[in-house]
């Protein structure tokens, strides 16, 4: 939604969205990234509530959700967006609720479709390995640079955090004599994680040349550094890791999530239990580590069926 549209809101629906946006940063602390595409579900809904006629959030009925899902539907979201704005909604009308900005919670009986269980994209530790020693190789006339994306790709594969966990980290946060690296995840968690010998060395000629070469005075304590010195963003991490990607041709692989799940699946394929994996992506449900075992089963039965001459 543009400024245009959104200023377009009866004064009541959009102090409502401004302060629900409020509670996800300051009470939820929830990532920018989560906040914007909240924000932007609450008022996709609430521009369809007032077409058909509301002024205050109080009018908002069961109807009125399930109209705005169908038209949602009907345009050919994907069943995990949509599932996903019907979870906003359900969110947004429970803390409604509680603020008393409505009598009653409309969203009690809304039904979404169930995301559709995709298995992530994995590449094999044969090509993680070929990848990483075509960028080593790079880094040894130590260009910055090359130094830097070693480390970040080194990093996100050796811990498998998340994009947005490796452009918030410190120099402070990875302590080499230990091997780990502190985290700050989602819903401001911390949590403590391994990485290993690989990981440490490129990490190490990162901050003893590749840093000292970028560092600026708005650098600050930031463990990666951009171009210009400030701390690195998830959308250059982003396109380091696509455009290693794009020398493998034919593949499904792309961004720094696949590392996070190709390094959840080796874990688990090297005989990693579910809960230590669990811990070591931040996961608070188990149910979402378990996708990983899945991925696993569907590698072995390839491989299976690939090998063995009664499959």
């Amino acid at each position: 939604m543009d400024s245009d549209e959104r200023s377009a809101l009866p004064a009541a629906l959009a102090q409502a969205a401004d302060a629900f946006e409020r509670y996800l940063r300051s009470e939820r602390g929830r990532s920018e990234h989560t906040i914007r595409a909240y924000r932007g579900d609450i008022d996709a809904l609430l521009i369809h509530a007032v077409a058909e006629g509301n002024t205050t959030l109080s009018e908002l009925d069961l109807g009125q959700l399930r109209r705005w899902l169908g038209e949602q539907s009907a345009s050919g979201l994907a069943r995990s967006t949509l599932a996903r704005r019907a979870a906003t909604v359900r969110s947004f009308t429970a803390w409604a609720l509680r603020e008393e900005i409505i009598p009653v919670d409309p969203s009690l009986r809304l039904k979404a479709p169930k995301r559709e269980k995709t298995l992530p994209a994995v590449l094999q530790k044969q090509q993680l390995g070929r990848l990483l020693a075509d960028l080593a190789e790079t880094a040894e006339d130590q260009d910055p640079i090359a130094l830097r994306d070693l480390a970040m790709v080194e990093l996100l594969y050796g811990t498998g955090i998340r994009v947005g966990e490796l452009a918030g980290l410190d120099v402070q946060d990875a302590n080499r004599e230990r091997r780990t690296v502190t985290v700050l995840g989602k819903g401001n968690k911390e949590r403590v994680v391994p990485f290993g010998v690989p990981a440490d060395t490129a990490l190490g000629r990162w901050l003893d040349s590749g840093r000292q070469a970028l560092i600026q005075p708005q650098s600050g304590t930031a463990l990666f550094l951009g171009k210009r010195g400030g701390r690195i963003d998830q959308r250059t991490v982003r396109s380091v890791v696509d455009r290693l990607f794009a020398s493998l041709g034919d593949t499904s692989a792309t961004g720094p999530h696949t590392l996070r799940h190709s390094a959840a699946t080796h874990l688990l394929d090297g005989g990693a239990d579910l809960r230590s994996v669990q811990e070591i992506l931040g996961h608070s449900s188990l149910a979402t580590t378990q996708l990983y075992t899945h991925v696993s089963v569907e590698r072995l039965r390839d491989s299976y069926r690939t090998a063995h001459p009664r499959a």
